[in-house]
């Protein structure tokens, strides 16, 4: 069967948060807060981008995107995450297709770059590589990451929208 990869509708809203919460249970470097953060990213109106895999009538995948600050008063800058897939369709090019999909929709918005907070190993596929000049108060700098879509990255420290501190 095929993944079709689309916006998110909101008859998706309840089975993206269980998805999202299963494919972080078990994962290390988590506070397990993700399905609550793409809850109030969307309550916010700060969900930019955020599509879905879809196999059949079911999720397997999301991916969320949300614009960050920039204390340099750099524009067009967004987060991305969380990325989530189905524990059981974990390592099957879900994840990658929604990222190649996200990135190109954030492209097509016109936004400068983007911003990654994770494994080095995963997302420098993508282009995704830290920029000493670029920096996440409290997170170490190999893991936090940043793809320019045409300009320099800038020298800056991000924040996230307060929704990444959501927990319930």
């Amino acid at each position: 069967m095929s993944i079709n990869i689309r916006n998110e509708h909101p008859i998706d809203i309840e089975a993206i948060s269980h998805l999202t919460e299963a494919a972080f249970a078990h994962a290390e470097h988590t506070s397990h807060t993700e399905q609550f953060i793409v809850t109030a990213l969307r309550r916010a109106g700060q969900l930019t981008v955020s599509l879905v895999a879809q196999e059949g009538e079911a999720l397997v995948g999301h991916v969320a995107i949300s614009p960050v600050t920039l204390s340099s008063g750099a524009s067009g800058w967004f987060g991305l995450g969380p990325i989530s897939v189905t524990p059981s369709r974990q390592g099957q090019g879900i994840g990658a297709a929604l990222m190649n999909a996200a990135l190109a929709e954030l492209r097509r918005l016109g936004g400068q770059g983007c911003v990654v907070l994770g494994d080095p190993a995963y997302y420098g596929r993508f282009g995704f590589a830290a920029h000493p000049g670029l920096r996440l108060p409290g997170v170490p700098a190999a893991y936090f990451q940043a793809l320019a879509f045409g300009g320099a990255v800038p020298t800056s420290e991000v924040q996230y929208h307060s929704a990444f501190e959501a927990c319930e």
